[in-house]
């Protein structure tokens, strides 16, 4: 891998946003958006249910956030691929000698970029307007970061992958997979919530341990550190799973020289 390479694509992504102003505000458009609608929301739960209102106000507004990087990180990954889909470019990168390694590791980088500025004005509205500081449950909240964030990159290299294999008919899961497991991810209420027939289905997720986790240290309880073990667990193999399906949908496409005609 060169980092020469993987610097030119995401300095290539930097100048889109460098130039548009419109790019730049829809980074931190839809997580401001969530908070202003649960955070009032969650104020509202706190007045009328006084002291258990407060743990769960705090859960809503952490939910939100936590879960926007979920969002934040997959568009952040799809929405880059569909820029080089939209503007014919997908064949000419790979005339260079771009890896697709190179290609993932750019991409995943600009959506880290895209997920801390697009949360940035929705943490400091959370504290400034709620009074609620997200790192009040200490350092383990980084962990629930680098989870949710690797969480959102997995999902996005298997909406690539399917990109790769039915072209343009699958652009619309980049804007709807994640929300449509949303339910199953737990955020907003315990997994004992659900109906037992769709538990196992949020066992698979790492994202209902994380958010178990969220509502357990914001309690003042100990962090269930197996669960959270378990969620480290599933998206490594998430993960690696998701590559693999990327590497052999990528190999077959160039084999069938869909990387030119991707986009038509």
């Amino acid at each position: 891998m060169s980092a020469r390479r993987i610097w030119g694509l995401i300095y290539r992504h930097l100048c889109m946003y460098r130039r548009s102003w419109p790019r730049l505000v829809e980074i931190a458009y839809w997580p401001t958006l969530e908070l202003l609608i649960w955070g009032f929301t969650s104020v509202y739960i706190t007045r009328a249910h006084a002291a258990p209102g407060l743990v769960a106000a705090g859960a809503l507004i952490g939910g939100v956030l936590l879960w926007e990087i979920v969002l934040r990180a997959q568009m952040g990954v799809t929405t880059g691929f569909l820029e080089e889909i939209w503007s014919r470019n997908l064949g000419h990168l790979f005339v260079s000698p771009l890896r697709p390694a190179e290609l993932i590791g750019a991409l995943l980088a600009v959506s880290a970029i895209r997920t801390f500025l697009g949360l940035l004005p929705a943490t400091i509205i959370a504290y400034l307007l709620y009074y609620y500081d997200v790192f009040a449950p200490g350092p383990i909240m980084l962990f629930f970061f680098a989870n949710l964030l690797i969480m959102g990159w997995w999902l996005a290299l298997g909406i690539v992958s399917l990109l790769f294999r039915y072209g343009a008919g699958a652009e619309a899961l980049a804007w709807t997979l994640a929300f449509g497991i949303t339910p199953l991810a737990c955020v907003y209420y315990p997994m004992a919530a659900l109906p037992v027939w769709l538990r196992p289905f949020a066992h698979i997720l790492p994202a209902s341990y994380i958010f178990e986790g969220l509502r357990a240290a914001l309690s003042g309880q100990a962090p269930h550190w197996g669960q959270l073990g378990l969620a480290c667990l599933l998206n490594a193999g998430w993960m690696l799973a998701a590559i693999a399906i990327f590497a052999g949908e990528f190999r077959r496409a160039r084999r069938q020289g869909v990387l030119i005609s991707i986009g038509e």
